[in-house]
Parts: structure tokens; C-alpha cells; sequence
């Protein structure tokens, strides 16, 4: 009889992030490798990044005062 905890719970099929195909057990979450990589390439391109919105220029007095 095997342990129970050796075994990993099986995961439930989602959609792949990339092409909203279902993912697969040796691609999860993406469903093939392909995805995986177009995946990895726009972590490494920054296609991820959150636009940031400099303040530096606001003039302080535009705002309201804070109670």
C-alpha cells in the first residue's frame, strides 16, 4: 500500500492564460509549451509591467486637505 501524502492532488484543467485553450497536466497552467514560452517572453520584455504615474510634477495645493 503507498502513502497517501506521496501523492500529488491532481490539478483541475483551467484555461491557459495565453489562449484560453485547457491547460494540461505537463504544460499547467499554459496548454502546451509553446504558451509556456510566449508566457516567458513577455515577463522578459516587460510586457507585464504596471504603468507608473509620476507625481513629482503635482502641485500639492490641488488636493484637498485631509481630516
Amino acid at each position: 500500500m503507498s502513502d497517501p501524502t506521496s501523492q500529488k492532488p491532481e490539478r483541475r484543467m483551467r484555461p491557459c492564460p495565453i489562449c484560453s485553450k485547457l491547460s494540461t497536466p505537463a504544460d499547467y497552467p499554459f496548454c502546451s509549451d509553446r504558451c509556456a514560452k510566449v508566457d516567458l517572453n513577455r515577463w522578459f520584455s516587460e510586457g507585464y509591467s504596471i504603468p507608473v504615474v509620476e507625481t513629482d510634477d503635482l502641485d500639492e495645493n490641488d488636493f484637498p486637505d485631509e481630516a
